[in-house]
């Protein structure tokens, strides 16, 4: 009783409760603890191994990446190999070309399925349910079985070798829409109908009021469709024949076939085309965890 009216007497002042504390206080408590931390631990080592030994296998010579026995350092660190590849014209050229497209892939993919979204989640039309099964449907079929097809469908509409067949085929995605409408339903309706009773149409209830508030999915979205562009390969091989057009796994895999043996300056190159995947996450991995925590919730 007394620590409780203590509590009481802290939260009237307007001082904070003393925080209990979360440490064990058994030792089979803390067994536990620390067999968890073990656990995390060797998760996160092997986890993280792999990107370590790629950022120091840059800085080996050719042969010290393949040497026996292993060794996790190199005897010299070789700065050259970074530098080599940063000054290479061809990859600074394939780095911006491949950012550029999934710059304007990222984009596409947002304003195609934040209204296709929308149009599902308010809108009433005929065949809205039979539609939307077929939309969900999609999510079904893999990729890979449908590669030929969409071959032949770019090849007729003329988008071999354009920035265009890596953009538009792949811009529209069920995953997305489905993200996407599930937020857009729990945006209360007393708002849209607030705005038509102020003359505001369709679309611009969409670009004024649902636009604003689409920052979680949309960073969510956004991020997996730049990911997804960015670490496209087979599609790309399939459509792309010029090496000034080439995305950066192309130029990767183009460069390990050509100068298989120059396995550091591989290295170097493949760290520095995952920085930019890295450094985006960093940026927005507070906004990922947090949207990721309220979609649990819903």
């Amino acid at each position: 009783m007394a620590v409780m009216q203590g509590e009481t007497t802290a939260i009237v002042l307007g001082g904070k409760a003393p925080k209990r504390s979360k440490l064990p206080k058994t030792a089979n408590g803390w067994i536990a603890l620390v067999f968890k931390a073990i656990v995390g631990l060797i998760f996160i080592v092997a986890a993280l191994f792999p990107l370590a030994w790629m950022v120091i296998a840059g800085f080996k010579s050719k042969t010290e990446v393949v040497q026996t026995p292993f060794q996790f350092f190199p005897e010299v660190w070789r700065w050259e190999n970074y530098a080599q590849i940063i000054a290479d014209p061809t990859f600074a050229l394939t780095m911006g070309w491949t950012f550029l497209g999934a710059v304007l892939f990222t984009v596409l993919s947002l304003t195609v399925n934040s209204l296709a979204a929308y149009a599902f989640a308010r809108l009433d039309f005929r065949f809205k349910r039979t539609l939307w099964v077929a939309v969900i449907t999609t999510m079904f079929i893999p990729g890979m079985t449908i590669l030929l097809t969409s071959f032949i469908v770019v090849t007729r509409l003329s988008m071999l070798d354009t920035l265009a067949v890596l953009i538009i085929p792949g811009a529209a995605s069920a995953g997305s829409v489905f993200f996407i409408r599930q937020f857009y339903l729990n945006i209360p309706a007393s708002l849209e109908e607030a705005a038509m009773l102020d003359g505001c149409g369709r679309f611009g209830i969409f670009w004024r009021m649902f636009l604003p508030l689409s920052k979680p999915p949309f960073v969510v979205m956004g991020i997996t469709a730049f990911l997804a562009y960015w670490n496209s390969y087979v599609w790309p091989i399939m459509t792309i024949t010029s090496p000034d057009k080439f995305v950066v796994q192309q130029y990767l895999a183009t460069f390990r076939s050509e100068r298989s043996t120059e396995l550091g300056l591989l290295m170097a190159g493949s760290v520095l085309a995952a920085a930019p995947v890295v450094i985006l996450f960093l940026i927005f991995q507070r906004q990922i965890i947090g949207n990721i925590k309220m979609a649990g919730l819903k």
